[in-house]
């Protein structure tokens, strides 16, 4: 998949577009995404994904945005799987959300992108004040001559699949649920950077991620399963949260005890799929307390693992 950053001024070829935060990339998403593909299949055009970076509610209220499910290269990675054949990362500031919904029809979409046909989700808005909807845009495409079609609200079990229902199973580790609206087990993927050592000193190597200063939709300590070392999920425990027995800088971190994992793993590329929460992360009195409390997190994690083998390799 291409990745462009910004609109270019004039589209060099007609698209079959979409636009959206796609934000963990869930089932909704992921309908959205098929038609997208099958419509660019039929007319034999590009398939293509406008989103913004940073999202929209980071810029106009970074202290109430939501956590993040996925980075921006998580999302270009789940992107590119479903079968997109180039995204547009949007930068979002002070002059793109000024633009007026017409000026982003005929400049963004129209000039900049060669819409032939758009898919949206059903709730989209867009341009300054949010202007502009799903009649403004039917009526644009019969005048300048593309299609718009709607992306009807996708439900699961009777719920409404959206990025803000799974943050809200992940917050009360219901990881169940928010597999269900995701398709897929939650998971983080990071490159595994040099850490402080310490849990090498306490007897528990951990895989530390690079987390891009991110709040994480999920807190505490989990059985996950690791890809990207081995040809089958590697099976471990990981903390994820603020570490605070021995930090207070605030900065969320993610660490990953591998079992039976000798091997050196530093600068893989590694994706943590969160399959059950053991506990809360908490603050403890001493090293040789968080030692113990790891070494019965790491006992919890292989029985869990080992009661649930169809987990690990979902």
């Amino acid at each position: 998949m291409q990745v462009h950053r910004g609109i270019p001024e004039q589209a060099d070829t007609a698209t079959v577009l979409t636009i959206g935060n796609f934000d963990g990339l869930h089932l909704g998403h992921q309908a959205l995404l098929a038609l997208l593909t099958e419509k660019a299949r039929a007319l034999g055009l590009p398939a293509v994904v406008l989103t913004f970076e940073p999202h929209p509610r980071e810029y106009f209220s970074p202290a109430d945005a939501p956590a993040r499910l996925a980075s921006l290269r998580e999302k270009l990675l789940l992107l590119g799987a479903a079968g997109v054949d180039r995204t547009h990362v949007c930068r979002f500031d002070a002059r793109f959300a000024a633009q007026n919904a017409q000026s982003f029809i005929d400049d963004t979409l129209v000039h900049g992108l060669g819409v032939r046909h758009l898919f949206i989700g059903d709730d989209f808005r867009f341009g300054a004040r949010r202007q502009g909807d799903f009649a403004m845009l039917q009526e644009a495409g019969r005048c300048l001559g593309f299609g718009v079609e709607s992306m009807p609200t996708l439900s699961v079990d009777g719920e409404r699949v959206s990025s803000s229902a799974v943050r809200s199973a992940l917050a009360e580790a219901d990881l169940a649920r928010a597999a269900r609206l995701l398709g897929r087990p939650y998971s983080i993927a990071g490159r595994v950077s040099h850490g402080d050592k310490l849990g090498r000193q306490l007897g528990f190597p951990t895989a530390n991620i690079q987390m891009k200063h991110r709040l994480p939709p999920l807190t505490g300590v989990y059985a996950v399963g690791v890809e990207g070392l081995a040809a089958a999920p590697i099976a471990g425990v990981a903390n994820i949260g603020l570490r605070p027995t021995v930090t207070a800088n605030g900065r969320a971190r993610l660490e990953v005890h591998l079992f039976d994992w000798t091997r050196d793993c530093y600068g893989a590329h590694i994706r943590v799929h969160f399959l059950h929460k053991l506990r809360a992360e908490r603050r403890f009195d001493s090293l040789d307390a968080l030692r113990a409390q790891i070494a019965a997190d790491a006992a919890g994690a292989r029985q869990w693992l080992q009661d649930n083998p169809d987990r690990l390799q979902a």
